[in-house]
């Protein structure tokens, strides 16, 4: 079924702009055919997350990247307070809710419709005319005569003249005979069909997103931040989700079901809503924000991953935040990390952990950058010095419970400032988290950590003798040529000597 419209004006405001065409719309194809696409926007989100999970758990079963693993597969096993099928079962209790609500959601949207974009680029096309009355009275403030400027730059360059003018291209005029009168239509210029089209096809769908993802991490951090600042909330709704001491891809929707539904589904929803998408955007927009968001969560600090080089906001900058010294920091998800660095949130402790440093190293090799160039928390350990503790300043102080842990436990130690608040901040809520956390959750992690200092020493004494061995070698093969040089200029000589 479709229809067909007419653009009317009579109002002197428009009348001398280029008319609008007529349109018929009609029901948009669906993008896979035979699927609608509201029922592609429910399902394409859940096939993103298992598709790429199951990616990341190859990866993971076949041990393909060591070198970029933020932590040990025997971490992974001691460390989570939680079993993979728990985690199976509550993702699963999440999309279900998930798709209940993108579905009721979509059956409140308008069927999409397709025929209408002529008119609606047209329609951008008038707004720029529009936009090209302005001109001469900005020229006219800066002292400008407009109608000789005009008429200096109509022989060479008519476009611009009728610019100068406020948009009048006399040229463009189409004119017509009819009833006894004469009567002339104005057009549009190649350069605002063509700016119009950008805007449409390409601008207004780029600052829809735009909207999107800022409505998005907004609502998600400070909802996020909430459920670690409230304590009941920490302890009755969000640590479970910090089970997963040691996140890996396919447990990035582990969630109570009530914080899947306010943090992840409401607030993209509200975010889809606010940015005025049609049901195709949102198709996108849901499915992307599905693949950062178990990027975020994969356990790995890969170098060639787009999705952790466009934004801090990665695996190892989320890494942090399920660390017993990190987990008050850090909230930002899953796109950028503006929030955090405004509000003083993001963690000042830099590359604190042994466990970051091999995966730093093989990004290093990777890039062929110096130390300073490559962080995995994308922090400056410099910056705990420097940088206002607020939010924290307090922290240490409430950490009432912290100061009968013992020091060796509470390691990886952070550097001296900011991030001595934060650390405290974070283990003192793993104290209070009864149930998923204890002491036993920092005695555990300081053990790891010991670990990968130890791996880390005898990794680095095997490069020092693999250096030093492969110098020797250079320095005797040296020796050996330049003996034989040396030789064969003796033999020369005595031949020389000889003649």
């Amino acid at each position: 079924m479709g229809s067909t419209m007419t653009n009317h004006s009579g109002s002197n405001f428009y009348s001398d702009l280029p008319p609008l065409p007529e349109y018929q719309t009609s029901l948009l194809p669906s993008l896979i055919p035979g699927i609608p696409d509201k029922l592609l926007t429910v399902i394409a989100p859940i096939a993103a997350y298992w598709a790429l999970s199951m990616l990341f758990h190859w990866i993971d079963t076949r041990d393909y990247f060591p070198q970029y693993r933020l932590h040990t597969p025997a971490e992974v096993s001691s460390r989570n307070k939680v079993s993979r099928w728990e985690v199976v079962r509550d993702v699963v209790i999440q999309q279900v809710i998930q798709t209940a609500v993108g579905w009721g959601i979509g059956m409140t949207e308008p069927d999409d419709l397709t025929g209408q974009e002529e008119y609606d680029v047209a329609v951008w096309a008038r707004r720029i005319r529009i936009a090209q009355r302005a001109v001469p009275g900005l020229l006219a403030l800066a002292g400008i005569d407009v109608a000789g400027l005009a008429k200096n730059l109509n022989p060479s360059h008519p476009v611009l003249a009728g610019v100068v003018l406020g948009g009048q291209y006399s040229d463009l005029q189409t004119t017509s005979a009819g009833y006894g009168h004469v009567s002339s239509t104005p057009g549009f210029t190649v350069w605002e069909k063509t700016l119009a089209s950008a805007l449409y096809w390409y601008l207004v769908p780029a600052v829809q997103y735009g909207i999107a993802i800022i409505v998005v991490d907004t609502w998600q951090y400070f909802l996020h931040r909430a459920m670690h600042m409230n304590k009941w909330m920490y302890t009755t709704i969000h640590s479970r989700h910090h089970r997963l001491y040691i996140p890996y891809a396919y447990g990035a929707l582990y969630n109570h079901p009530v914080e899947g539904f306010l943090l992840d589904t409401l607030g993209a929803s509200i975010a889809y809503k606010l940015a005025g998408m049609n049901t195709r955007q949102g198709m996108w927009f849901f499915t992307a924000s599905t693949f950062k968001t178990v990027d975020d969560h994969c356990g790995y600090a890969l170098p060639w991953d787009p999705l952790q080089r466009l934004t801090s906001n990665n695996a190892g900058y989320h890494d942090v935040h399920h660390q017993s010294w990190g987990i008050k920091t850090n909230f930002s998800q899953p796109f950028f990390t503006f929030w955090d660095r405004l509000l003083g949130t993001v963690w000042t402790g830099g590359d604190v952990s042994a466990r970051y440093e091999k995966a730093r190293l093989a990004a290093q090799k990777k890039a062929g950058q110096s130390n300073e160039k490559i962080t995995i928390t994308h922090s400056d350990a410099a910056d705990s010095a420097t940088q206002d503790p607020r939010p924290y300043q307090d922290d240490k102080k409430n950490a009432t419970d912290l100061s009968l842990i013992p020091l060796k436990d509470q390691q990886p130690l952070p550097p001296k400032g900011k991030a001595v608040l934060q650390a405290a901040g974070s283990r003192q809520q793993i104290l209070d988290d009864k149930k998923d956390g204890g002491p036993q959750v920092l005695v555990q992690e300081a053990a790891e950590e010991k670990e990968a200092r130890s791996l880390l020493r005898r990794e680095g004494r095997r490069r020092t003798a693999s250096s030093l061995s492969h110098t020797d070698s250079l320095k005797g093969l040296k020796d050996r040529v330049t003996g034989s040089m040396l030789g064969r200029a003796g033999v020369l000589i005595d031949m020389e000597s000889n003649r």
